[in-house]
């Protein structure tokens, strides 16, 4: 608030503020409220470096000098005003009034300009420079310094895909805060002392962090950049679109940056409701996949000699409809998509389901799954968002970061969605947040959100759940508790229904987590055996009425449809005579052997994709999409917000799934009127949502299995980067991968004869998975395994999966089990 000096005494001060003066203007301020951030409330710019509104202050660079009088004396020397709080009573001049305070910010420029580099002309921060703005706003015309300036070897290797130009940092600690405070990983540190200080990495410690690249965009001086993007190209070179990401369910804000129909980077975006001012890397450097090899352009139809030919479009669907047609006349069609749908195509997949292949027999989730989560799902989740009315408003961010406790179930936050974790770990660091994680063992994401573990048997951690402990009841009896639950819950029989009772008894709210960008999405679409789209039940005869008459079509079928499991295992015995899938990889199913039997045996395969795969490998007819970057859409993020993107690059020639699924319709005589993004995501819009009204889900608590000799209970969880489909032509990221480990407790492994850092192999009568042995504070009897990590693809090798029993066994020098 600004007031006017004539009135300035007579309005009183609100509660919680202070009076100062700025410039000649009266301002009222939050008490303890950075004078900086005063400053720029009422538009005075003040130059700075170290400061960043996220970070906590560290007045290192000292470019933020202003004069600064109390009680009528003037302080002696010119104070940083991102160190120092307001006042009550406090006379402040900025450079645009104070000589000496400008005099004090040249003063400043000057000294940090001593040894900088004349890099401008190659600088990768050149054109978007805070050094380089500043040196020319604030600076001085000329320097009297005239000596060699201070030079390092270049670039230093902080990561693989972080480099370090020693000579252009000027010590602002913005990379070491971050890492320190918000990311957690302390990796990168000031080192040496007085003219020697310089920013670096411990020998023994690489900077190894899933949030590193947020270093590089706000590092002020271009000290550090990517390894990526190095030399690639200016920024006035570059055609800048704001995006969503696309690679786990937070929605984060990000812009993509591109030049001459390629993306050379990301960026984060600017979203305090979302994912404030960070991305993960994953989000950040994993896009590479837009131009890889395997990218699919042209249709392809398999010929009489039973290889894939290339087609044109034409041909290609009027094969398909063919097909399909006949297909849906005989034993039926099933519908498989996966998490890569936006919104809008996700309704595509729903409404072509019940419309043209006249069936429910449609999933979203390609990954182990059960009844129980659909249940789930339409008592808690679907319909509800940020917005919602009171009992339909949604876990958000910003709940989160204001809960007093919040319990984690079936998900690591750090490992599969980052921004979440970046919460809770700001929550637990400035508000003390009380964090409980049901979990096997500790992980890193768990220590560094302060969480309290709950340890549970794989397959049993409904028992854990049903009875926590007083101490996590109370917490959770604390208005605004949370308890945040991931899709791996399904993994584990009653363990939705634990949740649902824990928050019934608790009054703690739910918020559903899953791994993938287009599930929620695809949840509120309708893309499930059970519901239709906005959540209404296929047993409805009203809701389906009321669809009938908004698509004009005949009847809807009303039996549920068979789930994902069922589709393929119905398509494998005949019971299916086609099936359409669209983005799903077989090795994340629950049995990635029985899904490729399926897809191989089904009487005709129809395959909407990207890149090549295990689908397109054995369809019959594959139709080309677009992927994010050339074409338009929507995500709906784990609150239910809506997170639109647009068209990045040039999108001549490719087709989103909606529009390929509005002309395959055609074909086989129906209209889904999804042409366009827009379109579909107008009509989904215009049905609205009905939510189910379902009970919530009360199935008896699973058992851990109890392992034999030489044998224990397998634990299995993704990593953040790991060989994820969308993370390939990635060698810069992949290099910072956490190195993947068969982890146990010490009386485990003393149990089975392992020694931590030797080899030890887990096996099934399917295969062997060799890797070293990591001690962790698992129960006993129980081996941890990375999902889908290097040397680690759980489910295809060991056809095993969340609590079942392996073999566990030390390793021979060769990697064969002994």
């Amino acid at each position: 608030m600004i007031l006017s000096p004539e009135k300035s005494t007579d309005t009183p001060v609100p509660d919680g503020h202070v009076r100062l003066t700025i410039d000649g203007q009266v301002v009222d301020a939050p008490k303890g409220e950075l004078l900086i951030r005063t400053c720029e409330r009422i538009g005075i710019v003040i130059p700075r470096f170290c400061d960043h509104p996220l970070l906590d202050p560290a007045g290192a660079c000292r470019q933020c000098l202003v004069e600064v009088e109390m009680g009528g004396r003037p302080m002696p020397k010119p104070q940083a005003s991102c160190t120092m709080t307001v006042a009550d009573g406090m006379v402040v001049k900025t450079q645009n009034t104070s000589e000496r305070a400008d005099k004090a910010q040249q003063g400043v420029m000057e000294l940090l300009l001593i040894n900088h580099p004349l890099d401008c002309p190659i600088c990768d921060k050149g054109g978007e420079c805070p050094l380089q703005n500043q040196a020319m706003a604030h600076g001085r015309a000329d320097s009297r310094f005239v000596e060699r300036k201070r030079t390092f070897p270049k670039p230093l290797p902080i990561s693989s895909q972080v480099l370090l130009d020693r000579e252009r940092c000027v010590l602002c600690q913005r990379c070491t805060r971050f890492s320190e405070e918000i990311a957690g990983d302390p990796f990168i540190d000031l080192l040496e002392r007085g003219a020697n200080q310089q920013i670096g990495i411990a020998e023994d410690q690489p900077f190894q962090s899933y949030f590193s690249g947020n270093t590089i965009q706000i590092c002020p001086v271009g000290a550090l950049t990517s390894a990526a993007y190095r030399f690639r190209s200016r920024p006035f070179d570059l055609r800048s679109t704001p995006g969503t990401c696309e690679h786990c369910s937070s929605g984060c804000d990000m812009r993509t940056d591109s030049r001459r129909g390629t993306v050379l980077r990301r960026l984060a975006g600017n979203d305090p409701e979302v994912n404030e001012e960070w991305l993960c890397d994953k989000g950040r450097f994993a896009f590479r996949y837009l131009g890889s090899a395997g990218r699919i352009t042209r249709p392809l139809v398999r010929r009489a000699d039973g290889e894939l030919a290339e087609t044109s479009w034409t041909e290609a669907l009027q094969i398909a409809a063919e097909g399909l047609t006949a297909a849906r006349d005989g034993a039926g069609i099933g519908v498989l998509t996966g998490g890569r749908l936006t919104v809008e195509d996700a309704y595509a997949y729903a409404k072509f389901a019940r419309l043209a292949a006249r069936t429910n027999d449609i999933d979203f989730r390609s990954r182990p799954h059960s009844d129980e989560e659909l249940e789930f799902l339409a008592a808690h989740v679907v319909g509800t968002a940020p917005d919602g009315v009171p009992g339909e408003a949604a876990v958000t961010f910003e709940k989160i970061e204001n809960a007093p406790a919040v319990l984690t179930v079936g998900t690591d936050p750090e490992e599969e969605s980052g921004i979440v974790f970046l919460r809770l770990r700001k929550a637990w660091r400035k508000k003390g947040l009380r964090h409980f994680q049901v979990a096997p063992f500790t992980s890193t994401g768990a220590e560094k959100t302060g969480a309290t573990v709950l340890h549970a048997v794989p397959g049993a951690e409904a028992a854990v759940v049903a009875e926590p402990g007083a101490d996590v009841t109370a917490a959770l009896e604390q208005p605004g508790a949370v308890i945040l639950v991931g899709d791996r819950a399904a993994e584990s029989p009653g363990l939705y229904s634990a949740v649902s009772a824990l928050a019934a008894r608790t009054g703690a709210s739910i918020g559903w987590l899953p791994r993938r960008a287009g599930d929620r999405g695809a949840l509120e679409a309708g893309a499930v055996p059970t519901l239709l789209p906005g959540g209404r039940p296929v047993t409805d005869a009203a809701a389906r009425a009321e669809l009938e008459r908004l698509w004009g079509s005949g009847p809807l079928p009303a039996e549920p449809g068979r789930d994902g499991d069922a589709i393929l295992a119905a398509a494998a015995a005949g019971e299916l005579a086609a099936l359409v899938v669209g983005g799903v990889d077989p090795q994340d199913m629950a049995d990635p052997q029985a899904a490729i039997t399926a897809l191989r045996e089904v009487g005709f395969l129809v395959s909407l994709e990207m890149h090549t795969s295990a689908v397109t490998e054995l369809a019959d007819v594959v139709l080309p999409v677009a992927p994010d970057a050339q074409r338009s859409g929507t995500y709906v993020n784990w609150e239910g917000r809506h997170r639109p993107f647009g068209v990045a690059l040039d999108a001549t020639g490719v087709l989103p799934d909606c529009r390929v699924l509005d002309t395959l319709g055609v074909e086989m005589d129906t209209d889904l009127f999804t042409q366009t993004p827009a379109a579909a995501a107008g009509e989904l819009a215009r049905l609205g949502t009905r939510r189910a009204g379902t009970l919530a889900p009360a199935v008896a608590a699973g058992e851990a299995k109890r392992p034999g000799y030489g044998q224990a209970v397998l634990a299995t969880s993704r990593q953040l980067v790991d060989d994820a489909s969308l993370s390939i032509d990635e060698p810069a990221l992949a290099g910072t991968a956490r190195r993947p480990y068969v982890k146990l407790n010490a009386a485990t492994a003393e149990r089975l004869g392992l020694i931590e850092g030797e080899d030890a192999a887990v096996r099934t009568d399917r295969g062997t998975i060799t890797l070293p042995v990591a001690l962790a504070d698992a129960p006993d009897g129980v081996v941890w395994l990375p999902t889908c990590s290097p040397g680690s693809h759980v489910r295809p090798t060991l056809g095993a999966g969340h609590g079942d029993l392996v073999g566990v066994v030390p390793a021979t020098g060769n990697g064969s089990a002994s």
